[in-house]
């Protein structure tokens, strides 16, 4: 390809709506542009680079057994509606209607699709296992796109799917895909980690994420989930589902008697420990959420976060939020109370369901609100002044140096890019739609289903979050677009144009994907392009020619050396 017909515009600034480098660098080098919010176009230089990374997930999944469809965008609501999901989906799930007035979606995902294309063509155990795949668009409709590819609305993704007949078969099933995943990512050149998930509105009994790991040093880095790891057995998992052993801390606030004081103008857990002195964790800390419409109270020792998610999943809910004030003093005056936030706690309240994490159970002689402003529970005791809630489980946030649950050592944390999941499904979806085969026996059984996503452009973007400098991006060799730039530094100068069109013709007759920069502009703008844009190795032909020489750049270590133009063709046919 030659640069002056390329179809590429860099631009001098980073974008002012871009937030992460990735975005930053993609805009300004030519990549993508925004046509509507979450929305982008993907350029040519783009697009080579996602056909890259689509060639690699097929000879992946097609080597791993899997056979490739492809589904449609537009969904019906029907099938949305046998599985359960056209109602608890959310916002996210982008409905509309047809010219005959018929519910219709833009698929955010394709389980109901997959899952009747299988009850329909699948009637025997001798047709199992199956794994079918496509990569095609999704649309979510987020409420706050952004960070360019890796938040968008619309976005490519390969999803596949596996039908097995029991649980067994499952669990081969999603070894052979967690082994597909590794392979794909390493052969992208990204080192992503394999963790622990929640299963979100998926759903499902398994899951798990493979994370990118982005260089927190970077204060313009992506990193949008925290993983938890341990550097000595290897547990990980993401931020909403790791697990901890707690550290020691004291349970027992010493109080001898429970008795209710004054504690004026006290309204955090903070300005509470201070006022007291005492600990926060021999407090026992009250938060109203909404969980699907309904109140939920979390109680939680002083000292620690609640994880949301773990919430939210413990009542098995689609979406939550902290309560607004008015909602407080709604449960507050239906409850015969009119306590101002930071006094609540749980005794008398009506209405509302109250969970505990794991972290009250120990405590002693504790602080908790007693629904009177400017008053606390001090030296309370559970089944003697307060009741215990008969629904305990863990809905806490793990913090770095908590201990491993597997191994006691302490726990590490860093930030991940999400690009790519796996699910085991069970029977969500199949029991829900009715997809069943006839087993051996002759009985009917609902397919065993797993779920596999990997984010096309998502990976595209992780790779620049990974592979990057101050000059620009730096591709990792298999997804680059082109993997040569050869860039005379003078189109004036007759030596320098023949010697870099005998090696571009050289190296296209070798099949090297090359560009070579014949535009008119100066020696600066075309080094500066070649580095932003991220090609990996540039063949510069300047003055040195004289000399028989030529400069050759390594993009990724930024190592120059002056070889002739035959050692640059050999070099790069060796690289």
């Amino acid at each position: 390809m030659r640069m002056s017909g390329l179809f590429v515009q860099t631009l001098r600034e980073f974008p002012s709506d871009a937030e992460v480098i990735s975005h930053k660098l993609l805009v300004r080098a030519g990549y993508i542009r925004k046509l509507a919010n979450g929305i982008y176009n993907y350029l040519p230089l783009m697009q080579r680079v996602l056909k890259k990374i689509e060639d690699i997930v097929r000879e992946e999944m097609d080597a791993a057994g899997a056979q490739e469809l492809l589904m449609p965008f537009v969904q019906p609501a029907e099938l949305w509606q046998e599985s359960g999901r056209w109602e608890v989906y959310g916002k996210e799930l982008m409905r509309l209607k047809d010219r005959h007035g018929r519910d219709m979606c833009l698929g955010p995902t394709h389980e109901e699709v997959i899952t009747s294309i299988a009850r329909e063509g699948i009637r025997s155990y001798k047709q199992l296992p199956i794994n079918l795949y496509q990569i095609q668009s999704k649309f979510r409709d987020e409420i706050r796109p952004r960070f360019g590819l890796l938040r968008g609305r619309e976005f490519i993704m390969k999803d596949a799917y596996s039908f097995d007949v029991d649980e067994e078969g499952l669990d081969k099933s999603y070894k052979i895909m967690a082994d597909a995943y590794k392979r794909i990512f390493e052969r992208c050149g990204l080192e992503a980690k394999m963790v622990q998930s929640d299963s979100g509105a998926i759903g499902g009994s398994v899951s798990h994420e493979f994370m990118v790991l982005v260089n927190e040093s970077d204060e313009n880095n992506a990193g949008e989930n925290d993983v938890f790891y341990c550097s000595k057995c290897g547990y990980s998992a993401n931020s909403n589902h790791a697990v901890s052993l707690l550290n020691n801390a004291v349970t027992d606030g010493g109080y001898n008697k429970a008795d209710i004081i004054d504690t004026p103008a006290v309204h955090s857990i903070e300005e509470l420990s201070e006022f007291l002195k005492i600990p926060a964790s021999v407090i026992c800390k009250s938060l109203i959420y909404v969980i699907d419409g309904k109140y939920v109270l979390a109680l939680i020792r002083g000292d620690r976060t609640v994880e949301e998610t773990k919430l939210m999943n413990a009542f098995s809910g689609n979406e939550i939020r902290i309560a607004r004030n008015d909602e407080i003093d709604e449960i507050m005056q239906a409850s015969g109370f009119n306590a101002a936030i930071g006094f609540i706690g749980p005794k008398g309240l009506k209405n509302i369901e109250i969970i505990a994490d794991e972290t009250v159970k120990d405590l002693k002689n504790f602080v908790i609100g007693c629904n009177q402003t400017d008053k606390h529970l001090v030296g309370a005791n559970w089944g003697i002044d307060v009741e215990l809630p008969s629904l305990i489980t863990d809905i806490r946030l793990v913090e770095e140096k908590d201990k491993c649950v597997d191994c006691g050592s302490e726990l590490k944390v860093t930030k991940g890019i999400e690009v790519g999941n796996i699910f085991k499904l069970g029977t969500k979806y199949s029991k829900a739609m009715n997809a069943t085969f006839t087993d051996k026996d002759g009985q009917e059984k609902p397919f065993i289903m797993g779920c596999y996503g990997i984010g096309i452009s998502r990976t595209a973007a992780a790779a620049v979050e990974r592979h990057h400098d101050e000059h620009g991006i730096i591709w990792p060799l298999s997804i680059a677009p082109y993997r040569v730039i050869v860039v005379p530094v003078s189109d004036q100068d007759e030596v320098q144009m023949k010697t870099a069109e005998e090696i571009y013709k050289k190296l296209l007759a070798h099949k090297i994907e090359v560009i070579i920069d014949d535009r008119s502009e100066r020696a600066g703008v075309k080094l500066k392009d070649a580095d932003l844009i991220g090609i990996p190795y540039r063949i510069t032909v300047g003055k040195t020619i004289k000399e028989g020489l030529v400069e050759f750049k390594n993009r990724a270590t930024g190592e120059t050396t002056n070889i002739t133009p035959d050692e640059a063709i050999e070099k790069i046919l060796a690289l």
